[in-house]
């Protein structure tokens, strides 16, 4: 059985109270911290840098998993390191060189990877396979947190799965955008092992049973 792991978005969480919030929901089973960092130029939205990064590192011992949706990416890569940061991802189409980008994530001692939209190739990662630690398919289109699941994105899962299993590495596979208890088990079924949940998460009073719930759809896969 795969090792699932279930990484809350912070981008849905009370901003005003950041530190108790990120102690709560690790306290009620999160696995990973999901960092959205979004810069409204890449995305029509802008949301949070190293600083904040920087400032719930001392709350939680878990990995913090940065998704950058920022374009250009390399700038930006050694600072979130340097806030604590284990995991950065990027998307393709914010990197002018997409292998130096992914070594430069690795230089800086965390684990890196590829985000892919509902419309980007997966055909990206022919060539960057040996730097890779993590695939992320966002199941919603990025920018905005509460969007619904867009069912082909499991078609993506799958192809991703594929390559993955026959590239014989050790490559998490995470999915992102509009994940509740209703449909993680499709994801999972997919072929996904790490799953992001913002509101679907934060939007409840009971952090503790939102996850419980969704680890007994991911035994049942």
């Amino acid at each position: 059985m795969p090792t699932y792991r279930i990484a809350p978005s912070i981008l849905s969480a009370d901003f005003a109270r950041l530190g108790e919030e990120v102690r709560n929901v690790v306290r009620d089973g999160a696995d990973m911290i999901h960092f959205d960092v979004m810069d409204n130029h890449y995305v029509p939205n802008l949301t949070i840098g190293p600083l904040v990064c920087e400032a719930i590192r001392p709350h939680v011992q878990v990995p913090i998993d940065v998704h950058l949706m920022v374009k250009p990416v390399d700038r930006i890569i050694p600072d979130f390191a340097k806030a604590g940061a284990n995991i950065i991802t990027f998307h393709p189409e914010g990197s002018e060189h997409i292998d130096r980008s992914l070594q430069l994530i690795r230089d800086h001692g965390c684990k890196a990877g590829l985000v892919f939209n509902p419309a980007t190739s997966l055909d990206y990662l022919d060539y960057v396979m040996d730097k890779i630690d993590i695939i992320l398919i966002m199941s919603v289109n990025p920018g905005f947190g509460g969007q619904s699941f867009i069912p082909e994105a499991l078609k993506k899962i799958a192809e991703a799965r594929r390559r993955i299993d026959e590239s014989g590495r050790d490559i998490m596979l995470e999915v992102d955008g509009g994940i509740k208890i209703e449909n993680i088990a499709a994801a999972a079924k997919a072929g996904a092992d790490t799953f992001v949940a913002g509101s679907a998460i934060f939007g409840k009073p009971d952090y503790k049973a939102v996850i419980d719930d969704m680890r007994v759809q991911l035994a049942n896969v």
